[in-house]
């Protein structure tokens, strides 16, 4: 059930990014939201190298290969999601409409439920997770 919740999350999360992107309203205009948006995509990248090999799919098993906890894992748990919702948040907020909120809202719900269930996958396989969690944070450093 949470490979389903999860996968059907991707799901949502990428509708979403794709309306905005349909929409004209993924990427910023701006120089602060473009700003945010360079750094949300050197924080994804970042995360991808650090992350290394393991596959970047919808299915893919979260728990493989160990927890990360080096580079940007090192302070917050998701930084990939983390990079996602600063990108489409920055092209809401530039190109702000209902439907471009309601696309955000989706993009954040989906990834919510994504971490959720990613989360109970770790802690189930590696029990050492809660102290990973315990000292740092799921998105945002020192806050979320």
């Amino acid at each position: 059930m949470p490979r389903t919740l999860s996968s059907l999350a991707v799901l949502v999360l990428t509708v979403a990014v794709l309306g905005l992107y349909l929409a004209h309203a993924l990427f910023a205009h701006g120089p602060v939201a473009i700003a945010v948006q360079v750094l949300a995509a050197l924080l994804m990248l970042w995360a991808r190298l650090t992350f290394g090999g393991r596959s970047f799919h919808a299915g893919a098993n979260p728990t493989e290969g160990g927890i990360v906890t080096t580079g940007p894992y090192r302070f917050i748990r998701h930084p990939i999601y983390a990079a996602i919702l600063a990108f489409v948040w920055a092209g809401v907020a530039s190109h702000f409409s209902v439907a471009a909120l309601a696309a955000g809202l989706a993009a954040t719900a989906g990834i919510v439920v994504r971490v959720a269930t990613e989360e109970r996958l770790l802690v189930e396989r590696y029990p050492e997770y809660r102290d990973y969690a315990a000292r740092t944070r799921r998105l945002i450093p020192f806050l979320v």
